[in-house]
């Protein structure tokens, strides 16, 4: 990765940014962060069966973040200037982690959701790195949101 970003990362930070305003990723993302909750694999096949709207916004929100991680993963975005500007990931990840490795065995697939995993640990020791009660603070917060579910 190099060391200090450049016009293109920005550029394609910016594109990023540009498809997380798009009205029904935005809804998604609402629905997502407030509403979404699964102990288990089978609890989210049942509560957000296939072809339900909540199914949509799961996938949605899940695969875009799974590929904005594959750009920082990959090194084709800055790492430290995807971090400054979104914690959204990570926040993504903490609410599906749970659910990686029963998902990875049914689809018989080690690599669903690596991207989310690794920028996911990546950010979480950037961000203790640069504030070190911060990413507790953070993970407080997300974890009491997903139990008030």
């Amino acid at each position: 990765m190099r060391e200090h970003p450049d016009n293109y990362d920005a550029e394609l930070l910016l594109r990023l940014y540009d498809l997380r305003r798009e009205a029904k990723l935005r809804q998604a993302r609402e629905w997502f962060l407030r509403e979404f909750k699964a102990d288990s694999r089978q609890e989210l096949e049942g509560r957000f069966p296939s072809g339900s709207q909540e199914n949509a916004f799961f996938r949605m929100v899940v695969s875009y973040w799974e590929m904005a991680a594959s750009f920082v993963h990959h090194g084709l975005i800055n790492e430290e200037l995807f971090f400054e500007n979104t914690n959204e990931l990570w926040v993504v990840w903490q609410k599906i982690k749970h659910l990686a490795p029963e998902t990875r065995q049914k689809f018989e697939n080690p690599y669903v959701w690596q991207n989310l995993e690794a920028v996911s640990e990546r950010f979480e020791k950037w961000f203790a790195g640069r504030a070190p009660q911060g990413i507790e603070a953070l993970r407080r917060h997300v974890v009491e949101g997903i139990h008030q579910r």
